[in-house]
């Protein structure tokens, strides 16, 4: 990569980006369509069905013998099969958070996340926190005090997402393969387990695809939805400033959140109205912190 497409935006990359994020935006429409049918199902045609397009975009881009050498390196294979654990983990919240009504939750997860990463990085990376890091953190780390303190409960859904996509980033900025080769290792390693499903509901005459052209439709199209922002995504990345990413990142969130309240009706009570504020104030702290780095670099 040359020293241009690391140190500046280029439109591609913010092209690439904005896409990526606008197609997650909408995805809780898609999974809410689904909400009919069992979340297992749903996750296992969006593996099934990313097989094929992931496949397709190594053809195309020349790497499959990328993915050849993962498969027969014990190391890397090992490493993953935690990435695909974690993935499947986040989906499966994710769209079961959709389904049930509590695409709020979903929001509030991804909110987190970036706050949640730079937490982990100062933990087991290292990497000095700054005054206004710590007081991001601090604030995301009381909302949640606050959300649990109103239901009694810990947001369980919010912090599901949060650390299985934090802990999946971690780990896949380990794995020693491109993003495109690393997503279709992950699907390739879960194709077995997905596959397994679908055969145990047909076999119980449980399964819904075939069973409508709707159904049918909609779990085909899993793949195009779940494959084709993460592999714009991972492009677009490569082409942008670390701080770019930064604030393009609640794009998604943001659009989850005015989805759940004013188009699906999920309860916006007194606490939400409490936490997401400070959640929103984290942010942007935590965004004033990044681009004052970026600029300092």
């Amino acid at each position: 990569m040359t020293r241009s497409t690391q140190n500046r935006d280029t439109p591609q990359g913010f092209a690439y980006a904005l896409t990526a994020y606008l197609l997650w935006g909408f995805l809780p429409f898609y999974m809410k369509a689904m909400a009919h049918l069992p979340t297992l199902e749903v996750l296992a045609h969006r593996v099934i069905w990313s097989v094929p397009i992931a496949g397709l975009v190594l053809w195309w881009t020349g790497r499959t013998r990328d993915l050849r050498a993962a498969l027969t390196t014990p190391r890397m294979l090992a490493m993953g099969m935690v990435t695909a654990g974690l993935i499947s983990v986040n989906w499966g919240i994710y769209v079961w958070a959709v389904q049930s009504g509590h695409a709020l939750d979903a929001a509030l997860g991804y909110y987190i996340n970036p706050l949640f990463s730079v937490f982990l990085g100062a933990v087991l990376l290292g990497e000095k926190l700054d005054r206004w890091q710590l007081a991001a953190i601090a604030l995301a780390v009381a909302a949640v005090g606050v959300l649990t303190w109103e239901a009694g409960r810990l947001p369980l859904v919010a912090l599901g997402l949060t650390l299985t996509w934090g802990a999946y980033a971690y780990f896949k900025k380990m794995l020693p393969i491109g993003p495109n080769q690393g997503f279709m290792l992950e699907v390739t390693i879960l194709l077995p387990f997905a596959l397994g499903f679908v055969a145990w509901q047909v076999s119980r005459g449980e399964s819904h695809f075939a069973g409508g052209w709707a159904d049918t439709a909609l779990l085909l199209g899993c793949g195009l939805v779940t494959a084709v922002p993460l592999m714009v995504y991972a492009n677009g990345a490569k082409l942008l400033r670390l701080s770019t990413i930064g604030i393009l990142q609640y794009i998604a969130p943001t659009m989850i959140f005015l989805t759940a309240v004013f188009l699906f009706g999920e309860p916006f009570g007194r606490a939400q109205a409490i936490a997401f504020p400070m959640i929103w104030a984290a942010l942007a702290i935590y965004t004033f912190a990044l681009i004052r780095q970026s600029r300092g670099r």
